[in-house]
């Protein structure tokens, strides 16, 4: 089973049990948002998260074994044309330098990695309709000199 596959797979079977990624992510005594990740095929589980990821969407030991391979992180188009996603892409090109300049400002010259890394999304409250709030959080690695 290819990545794919385990994606498709794993969408149908959360949808039919009514499952949450909450739930799942129970399973596997994981994040939702990163057990997300690796349902989708842009992360990989250990075999005891694997596997308990499987067994909660109803699945044998090919699904465990798709979820631990390692993902080739690809993007089928430059922009994608879903709107949410979308709109990520538009704040990174509207705020994206400003996000740049803040950080070199604050740690000097570097980026924020996206391997150590953390990520929730909340929702907030707000009578004038709820808010998403997302916090991301990455170790700053700076530039080295030679």
């Amino acid at each position: 089973m290819n990545k794919t596959e385990m994606k498709d797979a794993i969408l149908e079977a959360k949808f039919a049990q009514g499952l949450t990624w909450i739930d799942i992510a129970k399973a596997a005594g994981r994040s939702p948002e990163f057990v997300c990740s690796a349902c989708l095929g842009m992360n990989h589980l250990e075999k005891p998260e694997a596997d308990k990821v499987a067994k909660a969407l109803g699945f044998d030991g090919e699904m465990s074994t798709a979820l631990q391979r390692f993902p080739t992180k690809t993007w089928d188009r430059t922009i994608p044309t879903d709107p949410l996603i979308y709109r990520w892409y538009e704040m990174l090109n509207v705020y994206g330098e400003t996000i740049k300049e803040m950080i070199n400002e604050k740690f000097g010259d570097g980026i924020m990695s996206a391997i150590d890394f953390t990520m929730d999304v909340g929702r907030q409250e707000d009578p004038k309709g709820d808010r998403v709030l997302v916090t991301i959080s990455g170790k700053f690695l700076p530039y080295k000199s030679w």
